[in-house]
């Protein structure tokens, strides 16, 4: 069956008979699933089950259960979720277009894929293309429910078939979306019928262009395409090339001017010096080029040295219209150059894997009114002129800002709170979520000791089969990671745990660790520090940038980084940026907190007690 198509439309249809999804920017995909047999097809009809296998070896394990539904056929998008309306199309595309076993056994433990499905085909065999949408849908959640898979799309859950959401207030849906910097929105006539292979009005799709303005550069007559540039340093860079959107009168201008003030460069193209700004709509950037660009409109009495790599990244990355950001120029990590208004691009760009860390936890800042270099102070109390959606919970007489979207985030950057400290658990439980363990070497010098002490302990984790995890503090030392199920354990039962290892470590390697409080009494050696983990206390989150001079991060590594060669000053804002290109070390952090087998470890630690 092939898949039925959508309609571009530039403004969002309303009234009651239409519903809206967000539009997730993936491959668009049919899970046809037969007894044993699971095939992820492509819009073309390519077989996708070999490049993205987790999906494949989902179904598997969910055969018996869903074996009363089938044959089924589910319509949907494969995608790597970057938040929950969002998906790094660039990731899937690579993906899909791996062949070797080893490069795809890699790419789906750093970046996990989900099939989102938003369509009901076949169930039981039986043919629901001629309902009216709404009772597909009626359908497809039923079968949701019964297969006890996720109503939501979620990044941090580690099952790979979710059901994409739909709701009836589009204005909601498309601030969320744009905030969050998604594709754009989708929507549905409630009443309509599948119709297989064609490009229908009943199902438009409305894109969230950016726009960004380029210097023109060359021009070939034989495509008809023209390029844009942009500084970079001192080096100009192609980042577009686009004919489309422009009227046929435009092109011929354009083209008459290449041809009469530019220099010919071959046959078919001319180069012109940086003088014609423009502006081009496109959907994202890939890295390398403006995605989908076209032809928006003439810059004539813009600066063609104001075409900077840091202006895309603004355009790319707008600031949604419910934060202002002030002094945006203001210095902040002089050090690195990085004033504000690039202090607040880090967010944007982090905040999908900072914000779960922040999710339901009373907050405690360091701010930095004048940058790192200037005086700072510690806050807890939401100040009363924090804006109506700032989000708090009053603790023992203090009113905590909780962080769980990108607004707040980004209303934080902008007073210039530079440090997120999280407690062990949210405000949903008085019992921790997480064990960490810090390691806390002397000075820098030592931090070999970290690394020591992190590989030995990791030994012992894996020996009891717990799953875990390892940061930069963004200092000094090392943080390590356990996540627990909520409500599972005491923070006494915890201690029972952390002092153990702690112990353990110490009484191996007396010369080296300790777990002495007094810095005086440490003799040199590293402070394995499991005191620290109980009520009230907090941690640097993971993400979280420092008030150090050199812009430092408390990073998640991955294990095999935790080598003599590690060093804490290799991970500042801009490493981290594009670490998270390559993937999340803490990807599956909360997708493991049910599988912990810790509770036979503190039973048994419980039995030596008594």
């Amino acid at each position: 069956m092939k898949p039925m198509r959508l309609t571009t439309r530039a403004s969002i249809p309303t009234g009651d008979n239409w519903i809206y999804e967000a539009k997730y920017d993936g491959f668009r995909c049919m899970l046809q699933w037969k007894q044993n047999r699971p095939t992820l097809l492509s819009r073309t009809g390519r077989l996708l089950n070999k490049q993205f296998p987790e999906i494949i070896d989902f179904c598997l394990q969910h055969e018996e259960l869903i074996s009363p539904y089938l044959p089924l056929l589910l319509d949907g998008e494969i995608v790597y979720l970057t938040h929950s309306l969002v998906s790094d199309f660039t990731i899937v595309q690579n993906r899909g277009r791996l062949r070797n076993q080893t490069a795809i056994d890699k790419q789906q433990s750093h970046h996990p894929c989900h099939f989102l499905a938003f369509d009901l085909l076949i169930g039981k065999g039986e043919i629901y293309k001629k309902q009216p949408l709404f009772k597909r849908k009626e359908r497809l959640s039923s079968l949701f429910q019964k297969a006890t898979w996720p109503l939501t799309p979620s990044k941090q859950n580690d099952k790979r078939i979710q059901l994409i959401t739909y709701t009836n207030n589009h204005q909601r849906l498309w601030s969320q979306v744009t905030a969050q910097n998604g594709e754009g929105m989708i929507a549905k006539h409630r009443n309509s019928q599948y119709e297989e292979g064609i490009r229908t009005t009943q199902w438009l799709k409305i894109k969230h262009w950016r726009i960004v303005t380029v210097v023109l550069s060359h021009y070939d007559r034989q495509n008809g395409y023209f390029r844009g540039n942009i500084l970079k340093g001192e080096q100009w860079i192609e980042v577009v090339h686009f004919k489309h959107g422009l009227s046929k009168k435009e092109e011929a201008i354009l083209a008459s001017f290449f041809q009469k003030q530019g220099q010919k460069v071959s046959t078919e193209q001319w180069k012109l010096e940086p003088a014609i700004c423009v502006d081009v709509a496109c959907i994202d950037f890939d890295g390398k080029h403006l995605r989908e660009p076209t032809f928006h409109q003439f810059q004539f009495d813009s600066d063609p040295l104001a075409c900077t790599w840091k202006q895309m990244q603004r355009q790319l990355h707008p600031i949604p219209e419910s934060i202002s950001i002030t002094h945006a120029d203001k210095p902040i990590f002089p050090k690195l150059s990085i004033d504000k208004d690039e202090y607040i691009l880090y967010l944007q760009k982090v905040a999908p894997a900072l914000l779960p860390f922040l999710k339901n936890r009373c907050l405690t800042l360091i701010r930095y009114p004048h940058g790192v270099e200037g005086e700072s102070f510690y806050q807890k109390q939401c100040p009363n002129y924090a804006p109506d959606f700032i989000e708090t919970r009053v603790e023992e007489g203090i009113d905590y800002i909780v962080c769980n979207d990108v607004h707040t985030l980004l209303w934080l950057g902008n007073q210039l709170a530079l440090e997120f400290h999280i407690p062990f658990q949210t405000i949903d439980t008085n019992q921790p979520t997480e064990i960490v363990f810090d390691l806390d070497p002397p000075t820098v010098r030592q931090f070999h000791l970290a690394i020591t002490a992190a590989k030995q302990m990791k030994e012992v984790f894996d020996q009891f089969g717990l799953y875990s995890y390892v940061k930069t503090s963004g200092g000094k030392g090392l943080q390590l990671y356990l996540p627990i199920a909520n409500n599972q354990f005491t923070y006494e039962e915890t201690r029972l745990f952390t002092k153990f290892i702690a112990t353990y470590l110490c009484e191996q390697n007396p010369a080296l660790f300790t777990t002495e409080r007094l810095k005086k009494k440490r003799d040199k050696r590293l402070y394995v520090d499991y005191i620290q983990h109980d009520v009230g206390k907090t941690i640097i989150s993971p993400f979280s940038p420092r008030g150090h001079a050199d812009g430092l991060v408390a990073t998640p590594l991955w294990w095999h980084e935790v080598n003599e060669n590690l060093t804490p000053h290799n991970f500042d804002l801009f490493t981290v940026i594009e670490r998270i290109k390559e993937g999340n070390p803490f990807e599956s952090f909360f997708a493991h907190k049910d599988k912990q087998p810790l509770r036979d470890v503190i039973s048994e630690l419980k039995k030596r007690i008594n």
